[in-house]
């Protein structure tokens, strides 16, 4: 009789975690929704960034000038 009055403090015991932890992610899913995302959104890998074909062309020109500048600097330090 000892034994099974013991198995049911450790069950009270367990359920008031139970409820303590349910309390918990009750008051995270409030806090995510009030911040205005969903806390029931899975979290996911960010998609990739794509540039334009303008935005790679600009890009592409500004290296371009930048390493012509280094190189024209790098010629002068030589001689």
């Amino acid at each position: 009789m000892n034994i099974l009055s013991a198995i049911k403090r450790e069950e009270r015991k367990l359920e008031k975690q139970v409820a303590s932890i349910h309390h918990k992610l009750r008051s995270i899913k409030a806090a995510a929704e009030a911040m205005g995302r969903s806390a029931d959104k899975k979290a996911t890998k960010s998609t990739k960034r794509v540039l334009s074909a303008a935005a790679r062309a600009k890009i592409g020109k500004a290296t371009k000038k930048r390493w012509a500048k280094f190189r024209a600097e790098a010629k002068k330090m030589i001689r």
